[in-house]
């Protein structure tokens, strides 16, 4: 019996193992994980603000799993395409037929100075959490402190994850100021970003209206301001210096380090694949999620790398397994975004539809939107009590 290995249980390797378990192909499907919990990484920004905690954005990996699945909880070191071997931190080494790569991503810092250690990133429930407990802990310390800075909060970067974590980040802070009997106003929010412009994805009048809905609520926007280091209590931009002791470094992810230590061909963690999503010269190995590249025939430029692509792209790792599995010809990867839904806290946001019809919506209405979409993901990946566990 052939085994298909599926490496990362985000959404591209969870969805892939749930297609292939369901197109009843006769193999041994194995599943490897180094968590034993999926977790929606498009909510760690509410875990990180505290408007969510961990158990409301994840679930079990072996109780969402069909029957038959194999499931190893393990680390993986690294791929000998070769050999067709996986080997792992602890569990014995793998031997695979086929192969799905969705490894997922890390924290990007470009190599900017300090932001390693000086920043915290969002990537999984650990650092999440982190990030909150320091942000609570730096509040909080102010009333013994009085060190004004524990009350200034940086956020690097000013894409999906950092608008998303000041949306929630504004709406928490008046409980925390409460909480803490801090002076509201002497808190100071940062955005540092070095585009001259947020939200790129949005047209100009809805990202005007997301900027001037944060800003109402104390958030100052330093855009065309690119960080050359970040210390312990600043984020330096050239001459300028941002003192916070909170610097939540969200400017950007690459693919798991995995791929550079395989010997990939890759920039940033990521590997450009052939149009049907397998490996130049291993047509047996598909590679989706934040570890691939993928270009959009209409334009030329890679896909951005999204919880929807990556689950678009499993559908199709899925289906050309089977067809690889029948002896039939493979077919290319075709993406249609359904649109963009970015949340500023959970009762507002912005939204580009494209389902029966295109809509620009703005407003409350969002984060109704936004809440489906989460809602329809868990649905998707796990089961329909995991959703209701989740609200």
């Amino acid at each position: 019996m052939k085994t298909i290995a599926v490496l990362g249980a985000g959404y591209a390797g969870l969805r892939t193992v749930k297609r292939l378990a369901h197109s009843n192909v006769n193999t041994r499907i194995v599943l490897v994980n180094k968590n034993p919990y999926h977790y929606e990484s498009t909510q760690l920004h509410q875990v990180a603000a505290g408007t969510k905690e961990p158990a409301d954005v994840s679930f079990d990996i072996k109780k969402s799993l069909p029957a038959g699945v194999e499931f190893i909880l393990d680390e993986v070191v690294s791929i000998d395409e070769a050999k067709r071997v996986v080997t792992f931190k602890k569990h014995e080494s793998l031997v695979y037929d086929y192969l799905v790569n969705a490894l997922g991503f890390e924290s990007e810092t470009f190599g900017i100075k300090g932001a390693e250690e000086n920043g915290w990133p969002l990537i999984d429930i650990d650092t999440a959490l982190a990030a909150r407990e320091h942000l609570e802990h730096t509040l909080a310390s102010y009333r013994h402190s009085h060190d004004e800075n524990d009350l200034h909060i940086a956020v690097c970067g000013a894409g999906f994850t950092s608008i998303e974590y000041l949306g929630e980040l504004v709406y928490r802070m008046p409980e925390l100021v409460k909480r803490y009997g801090l002076p509201a106003d002497k808190i100071k929010i940062y955005c540092i970003e070095a585009a001259p412009k947020v939200l790129p994805m949005f047209d100009d009048k809805m990202v005007a209206w997301a900027v001037d809905y944060l800003k109402k609520r104390g958030v100052e926007f330093h855009t065309s301001t690119p960080i050359t280091e970040v210390k312990a209590g600043s984020v330096v931009s050239n001459g300028l210096e941002f003192k916070a002791n909170t610097i939540i470094w969200t400017t950007g992810v690459r693919g798991s380090h995995v791929i550079a230590d395989s010997g990939y061909d890759q920039k940033r963690n990521r590997v450009v694949v052939k149009d049907d999503l397998s490996v130049e010269g291993h047509p047996e190995e598909f590679l989706i999620g934040d570890v691939s590249a993928v270009p959009d025939p209409s334009t030329g430029r890679f896909y951005p790398t999204t919880a929807q692509i990556s689950i678009a792209q499993a559908d199709t790792a899925a289906a050309n397994l089977a067809a690889l599995l029948e002896g039939r010809k493979t077919s290319k990867f075709d993406f249609k975004s359904v649109g963009t839904v970015c949340s500023l806290g959970p009762q507002a946001g912005i939204a580009d539809i494209h389902m029966m019809g295109h809509w620009k919506l703005k407003g409350a209405i969002v984060g109704v939107v936004k809440k489906i979409v989460n809602d329809r993901s868990v649905l998707e990946l796990a089961k329909v009590s995991n959703m209701l566990e989740s609200n």
